[in-house]
């Protein structure tokens, strides 16, 4: 889960820096993403042991590729093109928040006291996001593009943590390959129809060899790395700690977005991090001890 959350960390700058060259918008890198991992998962499962899965299972897996891929990376790549890297990496933060409400409802864990404490010292965290984004945006027009790229990041997140929630014993049935080989190949027949309208028309050969590398570790490290250590996280660990993972990234994504220079760090969303990291600590606490 570490490592799966450091190459996440690094996809948001590098998203933004792609789409800031101008030829490749959000449609075309996502289409990018499916379609390319789908495909390396396919090529990685002919050098391991072929599972049957029956087609009750295939519909569960189509379900759990439209809220672990279609949903979260389709929203998260949307709003990034929206909001900076930066916001977008704090707002990943919630996960484990957003998992352990779900949780609650679906597996009747209780909300204790320490817990809600846990969300209100997220949700403060939040609140700095959007003032940091608003004071540093003058235009109107502006601002509410960031609010709408931080709330379409919480969207994202929100899919995800359903993924981690409803299906945590299902995926214990089948190798990560056998699991993602379906689940990108679903994704990318449910996406590629939309992203197909910008993808078919880029002029491929004014785009520099810095922006095709970035793509391929997107697709390679940020995607199908990532999903196949996930699957691995989720059968040794319990959703919410898994999920706690995701408090690597806005560090990672910090460092990354201010060294290619697409973000800036300022102190409002250092006291963010802080804050979420803060309440993230409280939520898990909170589950350990049973409190």
């Amino acid at each position: 889960m570490m490592g799966a959350n450091i190459a996440w960390g690094l996809m948001a700058p590098l998203s933004k820096s792609i789409m800031m060259f101008g030829a490749i918008g959000y449609l075309s890198l996502v289409s990018f993403r499916l379609g390319g991992t789908a495909i390396a998962f396919w090529v990685a499962s002919f050098f391991v042991n072929r599972e049957k899965v029956p087609p009750r299972d295939l519909f569960l897996i189509f379900v759990a590729s439209l809220f672990a891929i279609v949903f979260n990376q389709a929203i998260f790549i949307t709003g990034v093109s929206m909001t900076s890297p930066i916001n977008a990496s704090i707002v990943t933060t919630f996960l484990p928040i957003i998992t352990m409400v779900i949780a609650a409802f679906y597996l009747k864990e209780p909300i204790t006291l320490k817990k809600l404490l846990g969300v209100i010292v997220g949700g403060a965290g939040a609140i700095l996001i959007i003032v940091s984004s608003t004071k540093l945006d003058s235009a109107d027009s502006t601002s509410n593009r960031n609010l709408i790229g931080i709330l379409l990041i919480f969207l994202s997140q929100t899919s995800y943590a359903i993924y981690f929630v409803f299906f945590k014993n299902f995926v214990e049935k089948y190798s990560p390959v056998t699991l993602m080989k379906w689940m990108f190949l679903f994704a990318s027949i449910v996406y590629l129809p939309f992203g197909q309208s910008e993808f078919l028309y880029i002029d491929y050969s004014v785009i520099p060899f810095s922006v095709y590398r970035d793509i391929a570790f997107i697709v390679l490290g940020s995607t199908f790395f990532t999903y196949l250590m996930v699957p691995i996280g989720q059968k040794n660990l319990r959703p919410t700690v898994a999920s706690m993972y995701n408090n690597v990234q806005p560090i990672v994504a910090t460092i990354a977005a201010s060294i290619i220079g697409v973000d800036a760090f300022g102190l409002l969303k250092g006291i963010a991090i802080a804050l979420v990291f803060i309440g993230v600590f409280i939520v898990n606490r909170s589950k350990e001890k049973g409190a």
